[in-house]
């Protein structure tokens, strides 16, 4: 300090103390600013990376919402909901054969590379999907024709009627429409994939703007949207694949949410800054019966389903989040008359298996999925150990469970957690159940069952309908081929007041909607 300093008078103290206030407003604006500069931003990490941003050619799921924010398609599911609604079509009729749909477009929407929404792209885009033997160009199987008739009429034709078409739609895997000079400018339908892998020309409320694979991704607001604005104007996805370390990032206020995996076991006691909202969901833990080995004894068999049922062990594995499944359809999808009963004698079960002599079995969980049913592989292992089969769990390879039909030594039960394309059951049967299905896992089928999912896909009464369905996965059951285990609910966690997630049945768990999403008032 300077010897040379004078004292302070009452004038300078009290011009000092106005100083002082005056910065402490500043500084107070200053952190104001500050807070809804963040409120600004939504952080929410992502498990897994994104194989492609192509919404034709990629089956993300902890990216789902990204691309669903990014790119629109003619239709949509209502949050918590299978009533379908109008997106880039307004509007739509039905021919009385089922054979045509007409959709009425939107008006003043627009792709981020400023270029006009009409008709001519939904039509180069949906041909795109259709045409180049893209990873969902199934999703228009039974398109035979997409015609333009002008800037704001689209008319679909197929093949044979198809009641499924508009879940299809719906379906956040089902076609988007992207900007067509964005195509051409790449090199146009398949070709067009090098690019799309990491950028985006949508028509959603947010703009893809940063794509750096491996560390994360950032998207904006798109000032130009023809609907309601979102309330944040950038969304970070960090890649973040470990769920501690996303626990730690929420608590640390790194980060706004854990969308998907929280522990179970942590959810009924969250720090008081936190509250988890959960959602019904696709989500359905089955169980795959190898053809050969042990469960193909019916009285074993027997023995083994009164030992897992579900009924025992949710409640211990999921808290208040997950419920024994009442059929091999999701409940958001079908909800049975008449839900599958598993048998209770556990006493007649332990005779079984004392009678039959030492029973021996294997139960397979995928890598991808060890953190979610790692619990649930343990359990069933401590049930069946109490009828005195003596099972334990592998861990198969990446991508291994796909190749089980082909595999000798894969595990005599297999359980995933399944969440299908779409909401109507034929996208759960004809994935999963149905002879020659791509994801049925061991290659099972009936064909009693294949007739019954054969005229429950043509019939527009959904009463109707989801009876023959639900007759279909009673055979299943009964037979021992595919076993329900329990329904999950999509449980988000994250700070008090993050409300309006408008989660969806349809999508992966954990996908929020960055459109509706915002801090409460």
């Amino acid at each position: 300090m300077s010897s040379t300093m004078k004292p302070f008078s009452q004038k300078s103290s009290a011009q000092l103390t106005g100083r002082l206030l005056a910065g402490a407003a500043l500084l107070a604006i200053a952190m104001s600013a500050g807070a809804v500069q963040a409120q600004e931003t939504l952080r929410l990490p992502i498990a897994t990376d994104f194989d492609s941003f192509d919404p034709d050619n990629a089956f993300e799921m902890d990216g789902l919402a990204a691309i669903n924010n990014v790119y629109e398609g003619l239709v949509e599911y209502v949050p918590g909901s299978a009533e379908i609604r109008g997106l880039l079509a307004k509007d739509w009729t039905i021919s009385e054969d089922g054979l045509t749909y007409t959709f009425n477009l939107v008006e003043g929407a627009t792709f981020h590379d400023g270029t006009p929404f009409n008709a001519a792209a939904v039509k180069t885009s949906f041909e795109r999907r259709r045409d180049s033997e893209l990873i969902l160009s199934y999703f228009l199987w039974n398109v035979k024709e997409i015609a333009a008739p002008d800037d704001k009429t689209v008319v679909i034709t197929l093949g044979m009627p198809q009641p499924s078409l508009l879940d299809s739609l719906a379906s956040p895997w089902g076609p988007k429409v992207i900007s067509p000079k964005a195509l051409a400018d790449n090199g146009g339908g398949k070709a067009a994939g090098a690019w799309l892998d990491t950028n985006a020309a949508g028509t959603g409320p947010f703009k893809l703007t940063s794509f750096e694979r491996g560390q994360g991704y950032t998207l904006e607001r798109y000032d130009g949207y023809y609907g309601k604005a979102p309330y944040f104007s950038t969304i970070e996805l960090p890649l973040v694949p470990d769920i501690g370390q996303q626990v730690l990032n929420l608590q640390a206020q790194e980060t706004d949410a854990v969308p998907a995996n929280y522990p179970w076991a942590q959810l009924a006691s969250l720090p008081p800054d936190l509250e988890a909202t959960a959602a019904p969901s696709t989500s359905e833990i089955i169980g795959f019966v190898k053809p050969t080995g042990p469960l193909t004894d019916a009285e074993i068999l027997k023995a083994f389903l009164t030992a897992i049922n579900p009924a025992t062990w949710v409640a211990d594995a999921f808290g208040a989040y997950g419920h024994p499944a009442k059929s091999v359809y999701p409940e958001a999808m079908l909800d049975p008359v008449t839900p599958v009963v598993f048998p209770d004698d556990i006493e007649a079960a332990k005779a079984t298996v004392t009678a039959k002599g030492p029973v021996t079995l294997t139960i397979g969980i995928s890598t991808e999925e060890s953190n979610a049913l790692g619990r649930v592989g343990d359990l069933l292992v401590a049930q069946l150990a109490s009828i005195g089969i003596n099972a334990t769990v592998t861990i198969l390879p990446q991508g291994a469970a796909f190749g089980l039909k082909d595999n000798p030594d894969g595990p005599d039960f297999y359980i995933g957690k399944l969440t299908p394309d779409a909401l109507h059951p034929e996208n759960q049967s004809g994935i999963f159940f149905a002879s020659g299905a791509p994801i049925n896992f061991y290659g099972r089928g009936l064909p009693e069952a294949d007739a019954l999912l054969q005229e429950a896909g043509a019939l527009t009464d959904i009463t109707a309908r989801n009876a023959l369905y639900e007759k279909a996965g009673h055979l299943y059951f009964d037979n021992g081929l595919f076993i329900p285990l329990v329904g999950v609910d999509d449980v988000v966690v994250a700070p008090k007041g993050l409300v309006d997630l408008d989660l969806r049945a349809a999508y992966a768990p954990g996908n929020i909607d960055y459109g509706s999403v915002r801090w409460a008032e």
